[in-house]
């Protein structure tokens, strides 16, 4: 058979064999496809956490890294599950309770504008009286 009538897939006599270059391209061009496929898949809690709270985003990117390095998808899944959640945001809450009690612990009981006792107005036996002990039982409970 002469030459012009084979195929294109068929190596010429010189050795070179244009399908099995266009394959390769093709092989390395899809594998790169399907890697950054998955990298974009791997960080779509990431992504989705990242408007939500500090602290939610962290451990949604925690998990992402465990899952990532362990090859457990039960991570991945409940970082996906946990960016979907929006939690509710219970830290200023807590703080403004925190600094209303601080407030009422610092008030003297019966007068509401009472200056603290200081170490100047102390005593020289070292006590600042009945009240100085108590309010330094509610600073070490505070």
């Amino acid at each position: 058979m002469a030459p012009h009538h084979l195929p294109f897939f068929i190596p010429g006599p010189d050795g070179s064999d244009p399908l099995m270059v266009v394959m390769g391209i093709f092989l390395v061009g899809v594998i790169l496809w399907v890697g950054t496929l998955y990298w974009k898949l791997h960080s779509l809690p990431e992504r989705m956490a990242h408007r939500t709270h500090k602290l939610q985003f962290e451990i949604v990117a925690v998990l992402g890294l465990i899952s990532l390095f362990t090859h457990m998808h039960i991570f991945w899944i409940a970082g996906l599950l946990l960016a979907m959640i929006d939690l509710p945001d219970f830290s200023t809450p807590l703080r403004s309770i925190a600094g209303s009690v601080e407030r009422i612990a610092d008030a003297a009981p019966g007068t509401p504008d009472a200056e603290p006792i200081s170490d100047a107005a102390a005593p020289p036996g070292g006590k600042s009286g009945a009240r100085g002990t108590a309010k330094e039982e509610v600073h070490s409970h505070a």
